[in-house]
């Protein structure tokens, strides 16, 4: 897949990652109403793939 988009195979592998997100994130980030902790640079890093883990770390993570 990566070698037909002509992308690096670990950008794709990041990208499908994102498939993974819990539903209700990724409306958050799609109207833009997600929280400051679900930045990019969040979730490119490692995320449980549970959607209840997912958004406990993020809950854990807010100040």
């Amino acid at each position: 897949m990566a070698k037909a988009e002509k992308i690096d195979r670990g950008f794709l592998g990041k990208m499908l990652r994102l498939t993974l997100l819990a539903p209700d994130m990724v409306e958050a980030i799609l109207n833009g109403s997600q929280s400051i902790e679900l930045g990019i640079t969040r979730l490119m890093g490692p995320f449980p793939n549970r959607w209840d883990e997912q958004r406990a770390v993020i809950v854990a993570c807010r100040p």
